[in-house]
């Protein structure tokens, strides 16, 4: 599977950890940036992993920073993204199960390196089910018409 990742200088230590666990388990990955701890503004780096995704040029994508609150919200903004914030591997696995989302954003003030590490492993191993939920993700494609 090949990922973009990406994130702000709040989430440049937890971008580490993930890009290592990607390697372990064997991923490809593209690294969208931020590369050190100089402040940039998220949505750029959220727009850039975003754009990859929309346009098939990756698979899936990963997005950290403080809270994933500013990523998550910017990635959504690109049409054809789902980006789900979750802070737990349940949330992690039903995103990709029943919402089909393709790029899992993460805080780094809100939880760990361990936790995070379990929260990718769950994300990249769940697939989405299609069935009752596929007329549902529909519906979210659908509102992106709208406006």
């Amino acid at each position: 599977m090949r990922i973009a990742i990406g994130c702000d200088h709040r989430g440049l230590v937890l971008k580490q950890t993930v890009m290592n666990q990607l390697a372990l388990q064997g991923h490809g990955y593209e690294d969208f940036g931020t590369y050190d701890s100089a402040p940039v503004d998220y949505p750029d780096v959220a727009r850039r992993v975003a754009e990859a995704v929309a346009n098939g040029h990756v698979d899936l994508g990963i997005l950290t920073c403080g809270t994933g609150l500013g990523m998550s919200m910017s990635a959504n903004k690109i049409k054809g993204v789902r980006a789900a914030l979750c802070h737990d591997t349940f949330s992690a696995r039903m995103s990709r199960e029943h919402n089909d989302a393709n790029i899992l954003c993460l805080g780094s003030w809100v939880i760990g390196q361990g936790v995070a590490e379990d929260i990718v492993k769950a994300f990249l191993g769940a697939k989405f089910e299609g069935g009752r939920h596929r007329k549902r993700v529909e519906k979210i494609r659908e509102l992106e018409n709208i406006g």
